[in-house]
């Protein structure tokens, strides 16, 4: 069972390298949960299928989504994809470095 962590106790050290493998982001991924922060699987596609990247919550469901997303197809990220996801990865250690962690 992988441990949810919130946005006010995430800190750098929970962040993985963006250079990491996908199961260590997928991991990583894993400890917000998109569909219950916003109430549903519609409003958290929503936002990842936007690519909502203003806010910490917002770059956390697109990265949790695209976890989701993968595991669905049953496959690993393809190289494009992966770009994408290393870019939220370190959008979000942007943002905790900065302290915002809303």
């Amino acid at each position: 069972m992988i441990k949810k962590i919130s946005n006010k106790d995430l800190t750098l050290l929970d962040i993985p390298p963006v250079e990491s493998d996908w199961p260590t982001i997928e991991q990583f991924a894993l400890t917000f949960n998109g569909y219950e922060v916003h109430g549903s699987f519609k409003k958290c596609a929503e936002i990842a299928n936007s690519h909502r990247h203003d806010s910490l919550t917002n770059l956390r469901t697109c990265l949790f989504f695209e976890q989701r997303r993968w595991r669905h197809l049953g496959r690993e990220p393809d190289e494009e994809s992966m770009k994408y996801i290393r870019s939220v990865l370190e959008k979000i250690y942007q943002k905790v470095k900065l302290g915002e962690k809303s």
